[in-house]
């Protein structure tokens, strides 16, 4: 297939369902346990890397727990020795060899913990963007195998923003929010042990601020969940207009849309400023009342502490490790709270391309035919169809044989394209069957079947590479020779001889180095040089000089010459000498004949016919 062009948005050209984004407006998470469990299968190949960053983040927050508890005997033998020199104790003062040796231990722990934090996160660095990786290999495999109907209904911007935002997103909490979890979860568990064993009176007092934060940061979650759906919604609509405006900037231009234009960017942009100004703010707030509640609870424990130390019952030592393991306790469970609500997100994107994964599928193949010696033999049989639940093409039947040529004629929105589309198995028929060679196309792998065509669409497709490498997308092992031999045929050789690099030039994303009707000539000698035994040709020479078109017009017979070719005809002219003229309109073959034929019969041929000439046409 040399040049294949998927539609762009709004559907082919003839009928098809309105483009657009069709996400649904302020959609949260439909199944928030579904889309996390399912999220979590992705992290299970990698469940030994997962236990190495789960013991090394354990390790790393033991180690670093014990620091205060160590620090506060340090300053208990620094408090104690200078009250007893005070006092005049025998023996008494501060014993600085022995707080040096606190502090060695102190620093040792510090440093086993920080190696520790190094090893979870080069882990979890790489568990975090292998799981990336597939997803977006999955992704990517989905959409080669998603139908033109998909693309059709979802906008550029909206895909990308699935398979790069999304994604992002998930990775962005994989590599810090996970390790950042498994450590708050362990920190809180380890510093409460470790109040225990200092005070279960001040523990108790700290610990009653646990529910009261909970209690209190609970609703907001909730609001903050919609919010970061609407957020991801929202991004990928601004994307898709983006990519919209941006790609079509000269026709936005030429047609005075900028303001228009503008202020769909600025509704858009507005509408994501409000859903994630909204976001951040819930979420924001999270911390300050996490951190009025944890203040409430340290004056508490100052005080209480306090008394405990005039009465000899706590040292100053562990009441200032246990006002560190106060600051402590709080800090992991504000991180929590903040984590979750990251989650909220996370889920939300991830939800946005489990619906991608999701989507329907091409009808999977049934490769039980091959076809042998090609001829191009094509019947239409009882052909039926439509884009959604009303039949568009009812009972079409067609018979093409070996070597004609075929116009398909008719008004704009007849379904000219849409036959074509059925013909190269893009949708998938509602009932009837398309043969090629005497054999249903259903009955051959899409690959096979769409090596049989060669495309020469209006509209051009050219990929950023070299001239030489546009060509032979048409044939993989095509050689150089071949290449320049096909550029010859199509008269495209002269005018890339004339370029600085030759065949070597190098077009970038949107062609736009070369003319559209230099781009023709290029996409034409792929058809050439792809030798395929059907064409399908629409108004190949619409884009170049009289001049040129008669040149590529002598090109085209010599390529459509033993093969069967499709012709969709806008020019009634160009058509005079095919073989079989359909004429379509509504979706249906109204009419099929000879040029002759048609005219003889006056009918909507006749006057379509005429309608582009000034007098009568005359047999």
């Amino acid at each position: 297939m040399s040049n294949q062009r998927r539609p762009q948005r709004g559907g082919p050209a003839g009928f098809g369902p309105g483009g657009g984004n069709m996400m649904m407006m302020g959609q949260k998470p439909k199944n928030f346990k579904a889309t996390l469990k399912r999220l979590i299968g992705y992290l299970r190949p990698r469940s030994k890397a997962l236990t190495a960053v789960f013991f090394a983040a354990i390790l790393s927050t033991v180690f670093s727990i014990v620091g205060p508890k160590i620090m506060g005997t340090a300053i208990t033998e620094l408090f104690e020795g200078a009250y007893d020199k005070m006092k005049g104790v025998q023996g008494g003062g501060i014993d600085f060899h022995r707080i040096a040796q606190i502090l060695f231990i102190l620093a040792g722990l510090y440093v086993i913990s920080s190696i520790f934090n190094f090893i979870q996160q080069y882990i979890m660095s790489s568990v975090a963007q292998k799981t990336a990786y597939d997803l977006r290999e999955d992704v990517n495999q989905k959409l080669e195998k998603l139908p033109l109907r998909y693309f059709d209904s979802h906008s550029n911007g909206d895909i990308l923003s699935r398979m790069t935002n999304d994604i992002d997103t998930i990775s962005s909490t994989l590599q810090q929010s996970l390790t950042q979890f498994i450590t708050s979860i362990v920190t809180i568990v380890g510093i409460v042990i470790m109040m225990l064993s200092i005070s279960p009176l001040l523990t108790l007092i700290s610990i009653v601020s646990l529910p009261l934060s909970i209690f209190a940061i609970r609703p907001i979650l909730k609001r903050s969940q919609k919010y970061f759906a609407d957020q991801q919604r929202t991004l990928g609509q601004l994307n898709g207009h983006i990519e919209e405006m941006f790609t079509g900037h000269q026709v936005v231009k030429a047609f005075g849309h900028e303001k228009k234009a503008g202020d769909e960017f600025d509704d858009v942009n507005d509408e994501l400023y409000q859903a994630g100004s909204k976001a951040q703010f819930i979420s924001g707030i999270i911390m300050p009342i996490m951190t009025f509640i944890g203040n409430i609870s340290y004056v508490l424990i100052s005080v209480v502490g306090g008394i405990l130390v005039t009465q000899r019952a706590i040292s100053i030592g562990d009441i200032q490790a246990f006002i560190t393991y106060t600051r402590q306790f709080t800090q992991p469970i504000t991180q929590t709270a903040n984590i979750a609500n990251i989650i909220q997100s996370t889920v939300a994107a991830a939800e946005r391309v489990f619906e991608l994964l999701d989507e329907k599928e091409e009808e999977k193949e049934n490769a039980s035919q091959h076809i042998g010696e090609k001829s191009g033999t094509v019947t239409f049989e009882h052909v039926d169809f439509g884009y959604e639940n009303d039949l568009l093409i009812e009972d079409m039947n067609i018979a093409v044989q070996q070597g004609q040529t075929v116009a398909i004629v008719g008004p704009t929105g007849a379904g000219k394209t849409t036959l074509i589309n059925l013909l190269m198995r893009f949708y998938e028929l509602n009932g009837g069957s398309i043969k090629i060679d005497g054999i249903d196309t259903r009955e051959l792998s899409r690959s096979e079947l769409r090596q049989n065509f060669g495309m020469v669409l209006q509209d051009t497709w050219l990929f950023n590479g070299t001239i030489k490498e546009n060509i032979a997308y048409g044939k993989k092992d095509a050689t150089e020779e071949e290449i320049i031999l096909a550029a010859e045929m199509a008269h495209a050789d002269h005018f890339i001889r004339t370029l600085p690099e030759g065949y070597d030039t190098i077009l970038n994303e949107e062609a736009s180095n070369i003319s559209q009707g230099q781009k023709q000539l290029i996409t034409i000698a792929r058809a050439i040089l792809a030798d395929p035994s059907i064409m399908i040709l629409d108004e190949a020479t619409s884009s170049v000089d009289t001049r040129t078109e008669v040149l590529i017009q002598q090109a085209m017979n010599h390529l459509m010459a033993g093969r069967t070719s499709f012709v969709i005809a806008h020019r009634l002219s160009t058509i005079r000498d095919s073989d079989l003229i359909l004429v379509m309109d509504q979706g249906t073959v109204i009419e099929q004949g000879t040029h002759e034929e048609l005219l003889a019969q006056e009918g909507f041929y006749f006057d379509l016919y005429n309608s582009q000439f000034s007098k009568k046409a005359a047999g």
